[in-house]
């Protein structure tokens, strides 16, 4: 898989996650909502859990029919709401910590992902390999078919683009 198709990936995989929360959201917020005696809030994370799960599992994702994801999304809400009890005093605290440091990684991927479709190809291949998915750079050399001092040059290169681009972001990497 190359870098293109790897972020391409990822995009398709945005577009079905915010075309399953259109398509199922309202429903699964409804039943979320009686299993949780009203609570707005409560309920409305659980969707989002249950969402993160259908994320996490794409092959739900990719049935057939898209509706027949529904009973596997309302089956995993149902469980969540069982399984978690409900939050008080300090944990809600902590709990509403986490969401902030969640949303705040969450801004700042987003932030990220749109520097990186900035660079040039040959530039945003290479940081993914490297930086997204772990490869050394002998092995980014191997898969790109390059020598290793062209993967660390255009490292060097990508990085201090998106240093440019994303100011605050790194500034340990100045």
């Amino acid at each position: 898989m190359t870098a293109g198709t790897t972020l391409t990936h990822q995009t398709t995989a945005e577009h079905e996650l915010a075309a399953l929360q259109r398509e199922h959201g309202r429903p699964l917020f409804a039943l979320l909502l009686r299993l949780c005696d009203g609570d707005r809030q409560r309920a409305e994370d659980l969707v989002q859990e249950t969402l993160v799960r259908a994320w996490q599992h794409p092959e739900a994702l990719h049935a057939d029919d898209f509706d027949s994801v529904r009973p596997w999304l309302l089956t995993v809400a149902r469980r969540l709401a069982i399984d978690a009890p409900p939050e008080v005093g300090d944990a809600v605290l902590e709990n509403a910590r986490v969401i902030s440091d969640h949303a705040e990684r969450a801004a700042a991927t987003l932030d990220v992902r749109e520097a990186v479709k900035t660079l040039t190809p040959e530039h945003r291949e290479v940081l993914v390999l490297v930086y997204f998915q772990g490869a050394s750079v002998a092995e980014a050399a191997h898969t790109l078919g390059i020598p290793p001092g062209t993967v660390k040059s255009r490292a060097y290169y990508a990085l201090r683009a998106l240093r440019r681009v994303l100011p605050g972001y790194a500034p340990d990497l100045r």
